[in-house]
């Protein structure tokens, strides 16, 4: 199959390494610098080499701020039977967007990057597959992540979203809180090391990525949450409240079971 990829960053240039050995493929990115980095594959600046280059699926690896951005300078250039595809893993817009374009397409979110998940061994890390996607765009995806042993869960745009609300709003939300009151410290425990490793992991993203995550519709009702088990701890512990204590952590511990 002859695949274009939008975008040469860590994402981008990951699926060219995977796909690169058993497709033809091509990398499009209008910073032709970003280029330097991707092997055994196409370089593509312009629209005419992709137009020469006839993709039969496209996969846009674009950072979020730009996905449906990067769609639009390529559509042009794309054959009518192409079928487009997302990585994002924030969904904004991109529902109407397909409706609108014409072009077969699928969405999915492999739920790992490469801040935090260790690329050749993802038989811990998920993914999800858009059900209201084109059924061989699903077919495709579907061997691509099951090669990478990742766990797939189909859900429409609508639980995709509703997932990513609880699923990323709180963990950010929470490490956000944690690097807010953070302090220096001279010989830092292990799971204080911990914690600052995530911080600096997720303060790296784009600043775009987490403005999407935080001001999703749902995230507010999580944060709420987050505000109402801080005040219920923040009791326990101004009242030195043992036998509370004992009952909020074994209520914990059976959620994380």
């Amino acid at each position: 199959m002859r695949i274009l990829i939008l975008g040469a960053g860590k994402m981008g240039s990951f699926f060219t390494d995977l796909l690169s050995f058993q497709h033809e493929t091509a990398v499009f990115d209008i910073n032709p610098q970003q280029l330097r980095f991707v092997y055994n594959t196409y370089r593509l600046t312009t629209l005419e080499e992709i137009q020469a280059f006839e993709p039969e699926l496209v996969i846009n690896a674009a950072t979020v701020k730009y996905t449906i951005e990067a769609f639009r300078n390529v559509l042009p250039a794309l054959p009518k039977d192409c079928i487009l595809s997302d990585i994002a893993s924030i969904k904004n817009g991109l529902r109407k967007f397909y409706a609108e374009s014409g072009f077969r397409y699928v969405s999915t979110h492999p739920m790992f990057g490469p801040t935090f998940a260790t690329l050749n061994n993802l038989g811990h890390e998920n993914a999800i597959i858009i059900s209201e996607s084109d059924h061989l765009g699903k077919v495709f995806f579907k061997d691509l992540y099951s090669n990478l042993n990742l766990n797939i869960f189909e859900y429409t745009f609508e639980e995709h979203d509703e997932t990513m609300a609880y699923s990323l709003s709180i963990p950010f939300v929470s490490t956000l809180v944690f690097a807010a009151v953070m302090k220096h410290q001279e010989a830092p425990g292990t799971t204080f090391k911990k914690h600052m490793a995530i911080a600096k992991g997720l303060l790296s993203e784009d600043d775009f990525l987490l403005q999407e995550i935080l001001f999703n519709s749902r995230t507010p009702a999580q944060v709420e949450n987050v505000r109402t088990e801080l005040k219920n701890l923040l009791e326990i512990i101004s009242n030195k409240d043992a036998d509370r204590l004992k009952k909020f952590l074994k209520e914990v511990r059976k959620k994380i079971e």
